[in-house]
């Protein structure tokens, strides 16, 4: 018996997660990846150096319910507004959450920008959950 997305998905909501810009560092984003999985939820990982452009459109094709963008190289602040410009574009309303090495105060300007939770490293996988599920509604 063949099931449909919306059959074999029911509970499952799609989390989309890339490495944006220059940034090349992806163990953190993999291990994400691999407790959103275990936790229940639908992910895909676009790998490193998208655009906020390419993240976007993928968001739009994949039809993601969360976006999740991480950062070591410190361009988070420049990218998310990137992403956001991009995303409001395309009229698409998809909460976004921001990982990796962010300071306190980009912290701040990155949730004043739009942004729904930042997740640091060294969260807890219960507490990175409950940031998910927070964003998501």
């Amino acid at each position: 018996m063949a099931f449909s997305r919306e059959t074999e998905m029911i509970d499952k909501n799609r989390i989309l997660l890339a490495k944006m810009g220059l940034d090349c560092h992806d163990t953190g984003v993999i291990t994400v990846a691999q407790q959103l999985r275990e936790g229940g939820f639908e992910v895909i990982y676009l790998g490193l150096h998208n655009s906020a452009d390419q993240v976007a459109k993928a968001a739009l094709e994949e039809d993601a319910d969360l976006i999740g963008v991480s950062f070591l190289s410190g361009q988070h602040v420049t990218q998310v507004r990137k992403l956001i410009d991009s995303l409001r574009a395309r009229q698409l309303e998809v909460p976004v959450v921001c990982g990796g090495v962010i300071p306190d105060d980009d912290a701040e300007e990155l949730l004043g920008m739009g942004v729904s939770e930042v997740i640091r490293p060294g969260t807890l996988t219960e507490e990175l959950l409950d940031k998910v599920r927070r964003a998501l509604g």
